[in-house]
């Protein structure tokens, strides 16, 4: 692990009670890089995201974010540094307006200017949900709820994004379109790490990959390389 790397994890262990989910986990991101973690479902993914987040607190391991820990700081100090995650199942304000959602994201911001110009800049990503703005987000299709979802999160103005199964139970077309966006942050200059079921659209996408089964990482590279792993192939794409 090298001082540039964005992320840094080192040796996390996460408990559910007596319960062990996450073991002697370490890896690290490369700036300007999508990485991503593949792995079948109660691999421990999402609880390594949470724990980043702020959501868990892990059982022992470090947490660095631009050479800084990040162990015991609440989720929203952890968005002011500049981390900001997309959770699993988009937990949007149902009930509020698209635009509330997306206000509520840059909640922590106090350049009101920047805030309006980055509304327009998240918008350009997401033209479908602009005429949308003034329905409530619970009344949108899932393809579209999942765009607030990042939408939101990229009010907050992250360094690093996070995104925990962000195509979950979304039609291939939707699929697509959230990938393409993916990308399209990546090179604006944000940092990328996503969790992904669907190992053929997460190795497609980002540059190197993590595989995480039983709380452990058993493989790791490119993700040209693991795409060209017969192992891989086999295990995680179908082939």
């Amino acid at each position: 692990m090298t001082e540039a790397s964005p992320l840094q994890v080192v040796d996390l262990e996460i408990d559910y009670g007596k319960v062990p989910a996450v073991r002697g986990v370490s890896f690290s991101l490369r700036s300007g890089e999508i990485t991503t973690i593949i792995g079948s479902n109660g691999a421990g993914k999402s609880t390594i995201m949470k724990a980043i987040a702020g959501l868990l607190t892990p059982t022992s391991g470090e947490i660095q974010f631009h050479g800084n820990s990040i162990v015991g700081l609440t989720p929203d100090e952890i968005v002011v540094r500049g981390l900001s995650l997309v959770p699993e199942g988009r937990r949007l304000f149902a009930s509020m307006t698209v635009r509330e959602n997306l206000e509520i994201g840059a909640y922590r911001r106090q350049n009101v200017q920047a805030v309006k110009r980055d509304l327009g800049r998240v918008l350009e990503y997401f033209p479908a949900i602009e005429a949308k703005l003034g329905e409530r987000a619970g009344n949108l299709s899932g393809g579209q709820q999942q765009m607030v979802a990042v939408a939101r999160a990229l009010m907050s103005s992250p360094k690093l994004l996070m995104l925990d199964e962000p195509t979950i139970g979304l039609a291939p077309a939707n699929v697509e379109i959230i990938s393409d966006i993916i990308t399209a942050i990546s090179k604006s200059g944000v940092d990328v790490l996503l969790v992904e079921q669907n190992a053929g659209m997460a190795l497609d996408i980002s540059n190197y990959a993590f595989i995480l089964e039983r709380g452990k990482i058993v493989i790791e590279g490119s993700s040209e390389s693991l795409v060209s792993s017969d192992e891989v192939r086999r295990a995680y794409l179908g082939a």
